[in-house]
């Protein structure tokens, strides 16, 4: 089959030519890739700043943001069968019976750090024609997702993150969940940093929970984020118009900051904002870089006297899948051509390489394998 991966002794991204691969075991589902998305993930693995391949491999099968279709079942399978639509999460258990998290299906809250993931670490990821997975890690897409589920993934990164954010303001009476069927984040007001792929879909996220939503991005308006920002309901400000104490101003107590920029510098000036009793989710993770000056002793003050919580979130279980393919139906039931507009291009996978090393455009590429 043809893939695209890296082999990091080479230093190069190649065209592999990988083995198809069979079903070995009763639990086990073939999976025929329809499409894969590219990421920052991706792109940095493609600079070799990590990226492990499987033991005994010399390249390493990029992707983790992937939509597919079952092609066959093993005989102990119970959920799919073959034409179903389906999306895989990535990272899966360490082998420690210690491992509690692991033991219990919440391997992205793996204790002893040698978890392995699809795409990533030590296990071949999507970007190939077929792959082979265990039926546990499966999510079931309806039919009427087949043009958005390829970003179930990415969105699963907010459902994980909110889903804490919840546990963490249990602390507080905030709104009812099904208070006359407003969110729990009626009357709260939400910033998102970055209007990226990951930053958009947790817009949409936070706006479905009720919250009233900024997106905080660079670029000035007008421009194409911008415009989707307006369309679902946020509003759009520039960091090169507004600063974060003027952004304060415009927004009033900020009870929420999402953090989809992937650098430090905006991330740590903007955190100096975050309001009384508020929540500041990170999603980035920026490469290893030179320090940066922050504001430290104001941000300890504020975190100690405003009853702050810092919150990270990586990777995600079952339930923030299942959640990623609910809340993707009601994105594309409120907003369709926004969401749509999210994927700027399907591209074949003769274009892997500009995709994965050219100049980053648009918001999310994808790589259709069928």
């Amino acid at each position: 089959m043809k893939g695209v991966g890296v082999v990091p002794k080479q230093r190069a991204l190649a065209l592999v030519d990988h083995p198809e691969p069979s079903i070995t075991s009763d639990h086990q589902i073939k999976v025929r890739t329809l499409e894969v998305g590219i990421c920052g993930t991706d792109r940095e693995i493609c600079t070799f700043a990590y990226g492990r391949p499987p033991a005994g491999d010399e390249y390493l099968l990029l992707g983790h943001e992937c939509l597919g279709e079952v092609v066959e079942a093993g005989s102990s399978v119970t959920g799919f069968k073959p034409g179903d639509l389906v999306v895989p999460s990535v990272r899966r258990p360490c082998p420690h019976p210690e491992c509690r998290p692991c033991r219990e299906g919440r391997q992205d809250f793996c204790c002893t750090w040698e978890f392995t993931e699809r795409g990533i670490n030590q296990r071949h990821g999507f970007m190939t024609e077929l792959f082979v997975e265990e039926e546990a890690f499966l999510t079931p897409v309806p039919a009427h997702l087949r043009t958005l589920a390829v970003m179930a993934e990415p969105l699963t990164i907010a459902e994980k993150g909110l889903a804490q954010a919840w546990q963490v303001q249990k602390r507080l009476s905030w709104a009812d969940p099904n208070l006359n069927g407003l969110g729990r984040g009626q009357g709260r007001n939400a910033v998102v940093l970055g209007a990226g792929p990951i930053g958009l879909l947790g817009a949409m996220k936070l706006l479905i929970e009720g919250f009233r939503v900024f997106i905080y991005s660079r670029s000035p308006k007008p421009n194409f984020k911008a415009e989707i920002a307006a369309a679902i309901g946020a509003e759009y400000v520039s960091s090169k118009e507004v600063t974060p104490e003027g952004l304060a101003a415009m927004v009033g107590n900020i009870d929420l900051i999402y953090e989809a920029v992937g650098e430090g510098q905006v991330t740590f000036d903007v955190m100096r904002v975050l309001g009384i009793n508020g929540v500041y989710i990170f999603t980035g993770i920026p490469p290893e870089k030179d320090p940066i000056p922050v504001f430290a002793d104001t941000l300890m003050r504020n975190i100690t006297l405003k009853n702050q919580a810092v919150i990270g979130t990586v990777n995600a279980s079952p339930e923030a899948f299942a959640e990623a393919i609910h809340d993707l139906a009601e994105f594309q039931r409120r907003w369709p051509s926004a969401v749509n507009a999210l994927i700027t291009g399907r591209h074949s996978i003769d274009a892997h390489r500009e995709l994965l090393m050219g100049r980053a455009s648009g918001i999310k590429n994808v790589i259709r394998f069928n």
